[in-house]
């Protein structure tokens, strides 16, 4: 009853409802300032210590000296100003230390923190009453101010461990309430241990209630511009602080990645793009730690970008790269996390992989994957293990092309690529290397292992395929190479399986080969000559030899064919029959025709009587634009004249492409050269061809003149061709011409011209200038 007697009888209500309003402000000032102090930095720690000392010692030494002057206890009081100065330095500088402890990062550091409170104002309050001075006995009772003081240090303690908890920081005004409670129930009860007793009862000093009101207000009003200096100074700290929290969010808004910040392993900061990327909203967000979405968050290295897993809230998985950065200050870290979401990368690095390992239009493995499987299967370990390496080529594929269109095409390859994936069993590699090329791979017992996917390759390519109300098919050729019987090597096998394939592909009776030593050879004889020819060229080996040209009717000479002949160093010579194909197939022909077309000009223009000359031409050569173009430069540098000169061309140099053909045909004819149709008979000898380029010639091959004795059909054709020119106003003249059964033949069926080995054999220039050859005597 003593604390209420106290409180209700000798105070002034109105002075104490003043120090209660103060002490409320100035609390919730100081647990503000306790708050900021502990996330401020080190070189502002000092002054935010210093302002908080300054604004908690203000508030409980006003409220104490605004609740000491309400204090009445009926006797004239008076108090010492150099103790009472000393109780404000006492309040100012133990708040001060209290803020100081109570920051620090040890654990118990509010605890410690709030204690030394408690006693920074139990030893104001009683500094304080030490210069209270009273006309009267003083009398102290010390169980209430044992409680006093452990009012003060229990409730200071508890009001600094409320204000520092990490969960209930954002909630000052709890431990508000506690620092009032430990200051108000700290001076109360102390007042309430203190008792007066008059010397003189009933004397007196006059009555100074109103001068002590007025010291009371002056007391708060210095009082509160203390704490008004210290509430503007926390004002403008945390109006900076909001404005950089803003800016902090309008960068995290701003960024396409998810970013998430945790400080002592909660989420204190997270932008919408994780909200997004989770699944949950900004408030299930914070106060969470982000390894409830990403498992084994902690073993993160700072500066590291690593892959991690993130787990929506609808369950699905959500591959994620993270990359951490962490942000230290005095008081605390923060750990910032960027999150990027790398599904759609993963999808595009898949797809690249896949692109780059597998064709694109027909879906199947393409030349490096079959070349990796290869090797894989080439060189793994197993006694007696057999591979079959198949060659596969389209036959007719290129008429689709050129008839439908390539649309058609790929629609075509890509029908066919997903009919082998179907045909595919465990153990047979399929893959397209490009064009209408296919090759397998597969492991056998026997040939008939490679024979049965043969005959399933064949029912899936040669089906036919719909497209656009038409029917698209092709046919196919296989060449088939055995490991290791064929080949020691991958490269290797890959070659004789091609060498099988194009002997499958000339083959009538069968669409699919296996591959034989003897192709090998074939081909290393083609290289050999190949490689021959390139020496003959360089080193002058060929020469030309003429072969006479003669009226049949007369026997006088009308001019001579050109031929080239090859003589190898050794005296070894090489027939036209075993090397123009072969020069044709390399390109080296085009060398080797400018070649004897210039030395054919050269020397004919050197002989006494300017007979005309007659120079055959490769389909290979005819197929290049630049042929009249050369044609007239070697005519310029030779100094022939061009009504000398006749090209003879094959038939079937004008079927391939005839538009084109027939355009360098007529620039030839342009700069004066006369043209000849050669081997006529022996091509498809279509009446097309001569109607649509006027030929100037057209010789008959020696083959009808070989069999006009035993094949009474050669001598009707002779007839028919004869006639044909004669009725086209175009020469005719018979090659192979033997026996003077054959010239006499010619002869009386009215054929212009002939040339055979009766006339006179291939030579070489005579002494005297002419060709080496005798005049035929009619």
């Amino acid at each position: 009853m003593r604390f209420l007697t106290c409180l209700a009888q000798e105070h002034d209500l109105r002075l104490v409802v003043l120090a209660a309003a103060f002490c409320l402000t100035g609390s919730a000032i100081t647990i503000r300032l306790l708050q900021r102090l502990r996330s401020a930095d080190r070189g502002a720690r000092l002054a935010w210590i210093f302002m908080g000392g300054l604004s908690t010692g203000a508030t409980i030494w006003c409220t104490h000296f605004i609740a000491m002057i309400a204090y009445q206890p009926g006797v004239t009081v008076a108090y010492d100003p150099m103790i009472t100065g000393l109780s404000l330095v006492i309040a100012v500088m133990g708040s001060a230390i209290a803020l100081a402890v109570a920051v620090r990062r040890w654990s118990f550091a509010p605890v410690l923190g709030g204690a030394l409170f408690g006693l920074a104002v139990t030893a104001m309050h009683y500094t304080g009453m030490m210069a209270f001075a009273a006309r009267g006995l003083v009398a102290w009772s010390t169980p209430y101010v044992v409680v006093s003081v452990f009012f003060s240090v229990v409730f200071g303690a508890m009001a600094f461990t409320r204000a520092l908890s990490t969960r209930k920081r954002d909630n000052p005004w709890p431990a508000t309430m506690l620092m009032v409670t430990s200051i108000v129930l700290l001076h109360f009860t102390g007042m309430a241990a203190l008792a007066i007793a008059p010397v003189a009862p009933g004397l007196d000093q006059p009555d100074s209630h109103g001068a002590t009101m007025v010291m009371a207000f002056a007391v708060a009003a210095v009082g509160l511009l203390v704490l008004g200096t210290g509430f503007a100074t926390y004002v403008l700290d945390m109006s900076s602080r909001v404005a950089s929290q803003r800016r902090l969010e309008r960068v995290m808004e701003g960024s396409v990645d998810a970013m998430i910040v945790e400080s002592e392993g909660r989420i204190i900061a997270a932008n919408g793009a994780f909200a997004e990327l989770s699944g949950v909203g900004d408030d299930d967000v914070l106060g969470q730690s982000l390894g409830r979405w990403v498992a084994d968050i902690r073993s993160i290295e700072p500066g590291a970008l690593v892959q991690r897993n993130l787990g929506a809230a609808d369950g699905s998985v959500i591959p994620v790269e993270i990359a951490l950065r962490v942000d230290q200050d005095q008081s605390q870290s923060y750990m910032i996390y960027a999150l990027r979401d790398v599904r759609q990368r993963l999808a595009q690095e898949r797809r690249i992989a896949h692109l780059a390992r597998n064709d694109s239009l027909t879906g199947l493995p393409n030349r490096a994957s079959f070349l990796e499987w290869s090797h894989h299967q080439t060189t793994a370990d197993g006694p007696g293990r057999r591979l079959a390496l198949l060659s596969i080529d389209l036959d007719g594929f290129k008429d689709v092309n050129d008839t439908h269109g390539h649309a058609a095409g790929d629609h075509l390859l890509a029908t066919i690529g997903k009919r082998m994936k179907a045909l595919t069993r465990h153990g047979e590699f399929l893959a397209r290397l490009g064009g209408d090329e296919f090759v397998a791979l597969i492991a056998i017992e026997d040939h008939e292992d490679a024979i049965d996917l043969i005959d399933r390759l064949r029912a899936a390519i040669t089906e036919p395929v719909d497209y656009d109300r038409s029917s698209l098919s092709c046919g196919m050729s296989v060449g088939v190479a055995l490991w290791p019987q064929d080949a020691g090597e991958l490269s290797a096998l890959i070659n004789n399986a091609d060498l099988a394939m194009y002997r499958a592909k000339s083959s009538i009776a069968t669409d699919y080969c296996f591959y034989e030593e003897e192709m090998d050879q074939a081909v290393r004889a083609r290289r050999r000559i190949a490689s021959e020819l390139r020496d003959a060229l360089e080193h002058e080996q060929f020469a030309i030899h003429w072969q006479v040209q003669a009226s049949v009717e007369t026997g006088e000479i009308t001019g001579y064919e050109a031929l080239l002949r090859w003589t190898k160093p050794d005296g070894t010579k090489v027939s036209p029959f075993e090397f123009i194909g072969i020069a044709e197939q390399t390109g080296l022909i085009l060398p080797i025709g400018e070649w004897a077309l210039r030395r054919a000009c050269q020397e004919a223009v050197a002989w006494t009587i300017p007979w005309k000359i007659a120079v055959n031409l490769s389909p290979v050569q005819l197929g290049h634009v630049d042929l009249p173009r050369l044609v007239d430069q070697i005519l310029v540098e030779t100094g022939l004249a061009p009504a000398r000169l006749e090209l003879e061309i094959t038939e079937s140099a004008m079927i391939a492409d005839p538009e084109r053909t027939t355009h360098v045909l007529r620039q030839l004819k342009a700069l004066g050269v006369s043209i000849a149709m050669d081997d006529f008979g022996t091509g498809y000898s279509s009446l097309s061809t001569l109607r649509s380029f006027p030929f100037d010639k057209i010789k008959l091959d020696r083959s009808f003149m070989t069999e006009l004795d035993v094949a009474p059909q050669s001598a009707a054709i002779i007839r028919a061709v004869l006639a044909l020119g004669d009725s086209l106003s175009i020469p005719v003249l018979a090659e192979g011409v033997e026996t003077a059964s054959q010239l006499d033949f010619l002869r009386t069926e009215g054929c212009n011209e002939a040339q055979g080995y009766l006339l006179g054999r291939p030579g070489l220039m005579g002494r005297d200038g002419n060709p080496e050859s005798e005049k035929f005597a009619a």
